[in-house]
């Protein structure tokens, strides 16, 4: 089965203005509306058997409203939408919400440093994925640079290195092979930690809004061949396909890994057999 483990959608009633304001940000369109039923469609046309749906507490009053809403999303949607849990770095009682969180079932928790302002290895994000690996739940973090947010990081790779170095052995996704636009460095630092990267948002070009933005900057992002190194460097066995979706193309983006000049081993597990074994799914 293939997996899309990088997607994200909002409830109907938020989600024109959610991605209105992430657009203008952004300076982007998405590919799809930010729906489930969108989504489930989205990933039936491009053959994925599982969106893996990553929801973002951007202010810990919102915490415990996206748990319950992840619960009950992976109620109506089994089987085709699996949701993360949300965290906070100022949320007062997360020992026992990331207790809650594997009580009600959720496979994990998503964590957004440059949206809720403080680095990945701030000693309130050290708690949290300290607590996480207790609790033997997994996290995915945004990395690097976002594109909303030019020159703002509080996710290096440097900095995950650190944190995972305090924390010890978990079950940690960096997202966007390991830090957005500081893939230089992400080999030397992150590929003996043990974590995950995921292939979201990161190979070839982003499609810009016909707004003049971007007209006098770089939409490249990382080449085939780039991509191809990044993954050898760490490893099929810890890389999981990631669009990001809405933002970018399901379809396109599981071409773009077929493509790859990768074993047809390596790219099942890329493209599932990876994600499936960190979930505890069937492979």
């Amino acid at each position: 089965m293939i997996i899309d483990f990088h997607t994200h959608v909002f409830p109907e009633k938020i989600e024109e203005a959610a991605i209105a304001s992430l657009s203008g940000k952004a300076h982007m369109a998405p590919h799809i509306r930010a729906t489930a039923d969108a989504l489930v469609s989205s990933q039936e046309a491009a053959g994925i058997g599982l969106s893996v749906v990553l929801p973002v507490a951007t202010a810990a009053r919102q915490v415990e409203k996206l748990n319950d809403a992840a619960a009950r999303l992976n109620e109506a949607y089994a089987g085709r939408l699996l949701s993360l849990g949300a965290i906070h770095p100022d949320y007062e009682n997360c020992r026992e919400e990331l207790a809650r969180i594997k009580a009600l079932g959720l496979p994990g928790i998503k964590l957004h440093p440059v949206y809720q302002g403080a680095d990945i290895d701030d000693i309130r994000f050290l708690r949290i994925l300290a607590r996480a690996a207790e609790l033997d739940l997994l996290v995915i973090t945004h990395a690097g640079d976002d594109i909303g947010y030019p020159g703002v990081v509080h996710c290096s790779p440097a900095m995950i290195r650190h944190a995972l170095t305090e924390v010890g052995p978990m079950r940690f996704v960096a997202a966007h092979m390991g830090g957005w636009r500081n893939w230089d460095v992400v080999p030397e630092l992150l590929a003996d930690t043990g974590c995950f990267l995921d292939t979201a948002f990161s190979q070839g070009a982003f499609s810009p809004l016909p707004d003049g933005y971007w007209d006098d900057k770089s939409t490249a992002m990382l080449s085939a061949e780039d991509m191809t190194a990044l993954i050898k460097a760490f490893g099929a066995d810890r890389v999981l396909f990631g669009t990001d979706s809405p933002w970018s193309s399901q379809a396109e983006e599981r071409t773009a890994i077929q493509r790859l000049p990768l074993t047809e081993e390596e790219k099942e597990a890329v493209l599932g057999g990876n994600a499936a074994k960190l979930l505890g799914l069937p492979v």
